[in-house]
């Protein structure tokens, strides 16, 4: 299936701790942080996005390994508890 071949190199942080203020500003210092590592990383690791909880961020990665994405929670200072492969994506079109 195509949409299982995307999924192969995509990682999910599943354990970042959200500041206690998750206010705009202090997510913001966060995207820069992250985006300032990224770049400095080269293009095999790609940040996709995050959701944003009471008490934790969990961030959508597109990397050739678990490794590169400790690595780029060890140059940003961001914690890096459990880190998950996503092996497929699902939704509404799924029950279809």
């Amino acid at each position: 299936m195509e949409g299982e071949a995307s999924c192969q190199n995509t990682s999910l942080n599943e354990s970042f701790q959200a500041p206690e203020n998750s206010r705009p500003p202090e997510l913001k210092a966060i995207s820069q942080k992250s985006c300032g590592v990224l770049s400095k990383m080269g293009p095999q690791i790609q940040w996709l996005e995050s959701f944003v909880t009471g008490d934790k961020i969990y961030c959508v990665y597109i990397a050739p390994n678990e490794q590169m994405v400790r690595q780029h929670a060890q140059q940003g200072g961001f914690p890096a508890n459990r880190i998950s492969q996503v092996i497929s994506v699902i939704g509404p079109t799924t029950a279809e």
